[in-house]
């Protein structure tokens, strides 16, 4: 069995924040005072705690900015494969106290503004979360460029820089409200304006076409790209990487020719319609909502970003010196699409291949499929992306023409595979025709990619066999499983240093740059100092926390109580409903009994509903109705609360997360093609409660099924429930409990003022439930009741937890990018670090590393042609 390091071998090991030496203290201090007076033009007198986050924030850009440009002229003199990974959402976060860690900068931070007489949790609850994301695609696009920076790959992100986020939310009389996340209004310190590099994308026109020329794409109109920089830091390997945002502006021209009366002032007014394409992140997740602007949007950001990846392969090292060729474009360019939001990227290349560049039609489509790939985020029908032909054809009619050859070519190939199967050739069209003419843009990945690979084991199983079940049998080696994974550095060190640094004086820091390290924690199990351990650092999490919630809701929060957390996007296939049906079971059980032994539960529930989603909203107003009978019931006492956590965003769920006990992933099976804060939960010590859906499948694998609390219907089950059809009557029938509180809810129990206030959420649940939550209310409730039984025996819950602990390990989103690297891009993983700043002349070091790596791997990149 292994044991704890020693404390000589603990004292050899540098801190995972970084050391603390005098001169990096002074050195902070230094910068510190020089912005606060020479940027912020502030001194102490005057400023404010904004102005400290701001000095610091630029204090430690400084240490990147060094870095930033070391690792791009690495990238010129080595010529590498890049990797492009575009995204309609980057759900960032804060960036400060990401930064520190990465650059191993946090120790010296923390002593230097120590010393300065200010608070660095202050200092770091003043930065604006960069909220250009809905929920997991965009969280997951985050996690993805940390790892991409940490493995030393040359890629890129490249999405929008959204004026407004992700709106705040408000919870006003337990209902929600949006308010716009004005998230720029302070400016922001991370990112570069790079005006020189700004690009013209065109909307509308038409396209003309004479005999025996390529058609012309002619009277358009043009709005700039405007490019802004962030740099995204590898962990402790001097790499740093770069997100690429666009924001559009009018050109000076824009609209002023068409007043030539004089209206001046109108025409400058207009310039709005062109820079509203960047305005707003559209708030909608798991659902497609078919607006002009967000086709905008969507074409936008593709156009913008293929000029720039184009001028970056006519502009490097090899085709500086050399005849250009567009042969060698995906030996050296990779993209990959994050989901169907940048699949005009496909008849964009086309476009710009064919009508600009001269290639002929079939050199210029086997490139496009050697460089594009495709990420599948979700099986939800209401969520595929199919654009309606005549709006397309009004805003992109270049575009449409292309897609349509596309179509062509490939029904011609269906037709020649299966003459007879006239279904077949419909079910596998880009062009849809039932219901209004509209392009099926996840078909138009398929056709246009190399690679499409599903986030979990059973979700690829999935499309594969069901959603996208004709491409598969017709390319079954087109299709792959790319499990999705969180980071470390954020999910663990950053928002959880007591557990971070506890597993580190157990088996060492190299877990974080290889997760899979956490495995030896299983030799530690039965280590009494160990379990007492990681019990402590949870309970300080929760004291934390209950502090935080006593101070923000003031309600009174029990820190023994187990802290039973459900925070997610509101949707009916997550199934809120299912958990807030067991929190009404629960009080009814203590109503009935209030001296019988219960162990006490504070729930906590959080997440944002779709401003237009009235099922979403409705079940919030449950929630929070069911919340307030709750929390002031004297029977109830601290038995049981139940909190609804407004606005939650990155930087609550570093707070929430490392505090929970028991983590909620209670979709139905055969709906959640992942999730990834089922991981984050894991790897910060919560166990978890699901069905066997998405990731959920492959957490019970790595910790072993009876280390979970496994429920409910497989996807089988679902399957052939939907054969027989699902009775939601049969149950609320059968089952006292349910029918008890269906009961409640209904009569207005829990809404005395509006009796029928629920009665839409009634009516779904008993007419039109795609989610069967009561078929699967008993097994749920059942084991929550093995939840309490083990929470009772505090050695051997904690004991679980260090189990979970130790098998999460595959879910770090750096094995996920290895695999995409290796296995979709053709690119090969590097721990070769470049050198500081500090040194000079490095490039020939860098290059006689990078030639010795390159030797090593020589076989690898034989095999893919490099």
């Amino acid at each position: 069995m292994a044991t704890p390091l020693t404390d000589q071998e603990k004292r050899k090991q540098i801190s995972i924040r970084g050391i603390v030496g005098v001169e990096n203290v002074a050195e902070l201090k230094q910068g510190f005072n020089r912005h606060l007076h020479f940027t912020l033009v502030k001194d102490r007198n005057v400023a404010t705690p904004r102005d400290y986050y701001f000095a610091l924030a630029h204090t430690v850009r400084d240490h990147l900015v060094g870095r930033w440009i070391r690792t791009q002229q690495f990238y010129y003199e080595a010529d590498p494969k890049r990797v492009y990974y575009l995204s309609l959402e980057f759900y960032m976060g804060r960036a400060l106290q990401n930064t520190m860690i990465n650059l191993g900068l946090q120790n010296a931070c923390d002593e230097a503004i120590y010393q300065l007489g200010l608070d660095m949790e202050d200092l770091e609850e003043m930065e604006e979360d960069a909220g250009l994301g809905n929920g997991g695609l965009g969280r997951l696009a985050a996690c993805f460029l940390d790892s991409m920076a940490t493995l030393g790959l040359a890629a890129y992100g490249y999405g929008i820089r959204y004026e407004y986020g992700i709106f705040n939310q408000k919870i006003k009389d337990g209902w929600q409200f949006e308010e716009a996340d004005d998230w720029l209004r302070y400016g922001n310190p991370w990112e570069k304006a790079r005006p020189e590099f700004m690009l013209p994308v065109h909307f509308y026109g038409r396209v003309e076409e004479e005999d025996g020329k390529e058609p012309k794409w002619v009277n358009s109109q043009v709005v700039l790209a405007m490019p802004y920089d962030t740099p995204i830091p590898g962990y402790m390997n001097n790499t740093v990487n770069t997100m690429r945002l666009w924001s559009a502006r009018a050109p000076n021209d824009f609209n002023l020719r068409d007043f030539n009366v004089g209206d001046y002032i109108q025409a400058v007014l207009d310039r709005n319609l062109a820079e509203n394409i960047s305005r707003v992140l559209y708030p909608n997740d798991n659902f497609f909502e078919g607006k002009e602007l967000r086709l905008k949007q969507e074409y936008f950001v593709v156009a913008a970003t293929l000029q720039d990846v184009i001028r970056c392969f006519k502009t490097s090292k090899r085709n500086c010196s050399g005849p250009l060729s567009f042969d060698s474009f995906p030996d050296k360019v990779a993209i990959q699409l994050n989901d169907t939001h940048p699949a005009m990227a496909i008849p964009e290349l086309m476009r710009i291949f064919v009508d600009i560049e001269k290639l002929d039609w079939d050199t210029a489509w086997n490139i496009t499929k050697q460089t594009f790939a495709y990420t599948n985020h979700t099986v939800l029908p209401e969520a595929l992306e199919r654009w309606p032909v005549e709006l397309m054809e009004r805003l992109l009619p270049r575009h449409l023409q292309i897609i349509y050859r596309i179509n062509q070519i490939h029904l011609d190939h269906i037709a020649s595979l299966f003459p007879d199967d006239m279904d077949r050739i419909r079910r596998m069209s880009l062009i849809e025709e039932e219901g209004g003419k509209r392009v099926n843009m996840a078909h138009l990945c398929i056709v246009g990619s190399h690679k499409v690979n599903g986030v979990a084991e059973i979700h690829s199983d999935i499309i594969k066999r069901d959603v996208f079940r004709d491409f598969s049998e017709l390319e079954p080696e087109k299709f792959q499983n790319k499990t999705n994974g969180i980071t470390p550095r954020r999910w663990l060190l950053l928002c959880n240093p007591g557990l971070a640094d506890l597993i580190a004086e157990a088996i060492g820091e190299d877990y974080v740059k290889d997760l899979n390290h956490l495995q030896k924690l299983n030799d530690l199990v039965d280590y009494d100092t160990f379990i007492r351990d990681v019990a402590k650092v949870k309970q300080d999490n929760k004291l934390k926390f209950a502090q935080y919630l006593e101070k923000v809701y003031n309600v009174d929060i029990n820190p023994a109580s187990m802290f039973d957390v459900h925070v997610k996007r509101i949707h009916e296939y997550k199934r809120q409903l299912l958990n807030c049906l067991h929190v009404i079971t629960m009080y009814n059980r203590i109503k009935r009994g209030p001296i019988k032994p219960f162990v006490p539960r504070t729930v906590i529930i959080g997440g944002k509903a779709a401003p237009g989603y009235h099922m979403a909203k409705m079940i919030i107003k449950l929630i929070t109705s069911v919340a307030d009978v709750v929390n002031n019931d004297p029977v109830i006492g601290r038995k049981l609360k139940v909190i609804y956590l407004e606005n939650y965003r990155v930087s609550l769920a570093e707070k929430v997360i490392p505090a929970t006990d028991l983590s909620e992933q209670i979709s139905t099976a055969g709906t959640e093609a992942s999730g990834t804060g089922n991981m984050k939960f894991m790897l910060n010590g919560a166990l978890t409660i699901g069905t066997m859906d998405g990731a959920n499948v492959e957490m019970a694998e790595e910790a072993g099924e009876e280390n979970l609390f496994i429920f409910g219907m497989r996807v089988e089950d679902v399957a052939e429930m939907d054969k027989e059809g699902y009775d939601a009557l049969q149950y609320y029938e059968s089952l006292p409990e349910l029918k008890q509180a269906v009961d409640q809810i209904k009569s207005g129990y829990f809404s005395p003022k509006q009796p029928e206030m629920f009665s839409d959420i009634i009516n779904m649940l008993f007419h039109h439930d795609r989610f069967k939550v009561f078929a699967d209310y008993e097994s749920y409730v059942k084991c929550q009741e093995r939840v309490s039984a083990l929470y009772k025996d505090q050695r051997e819950w904690t004991r679980v937890v260090i189990k979970n602990i130790a098998a999460s390990g595959k879910f770090s989103s750096d094995r996920s990018i290895k695999e995409y690297a290796t296995e979709i891009w053709g690119v090969e993983p590097t721990d070769l670090k470049i050198p500081p700043p500090s040194e000079p002349h490095f490039m020939e070091n860098v290059l006689e590393k990078l030639e010795n790596y390159l030797r090593v791997n020589k076989e690898w990149i034989r095999g893919r042609g490099q």
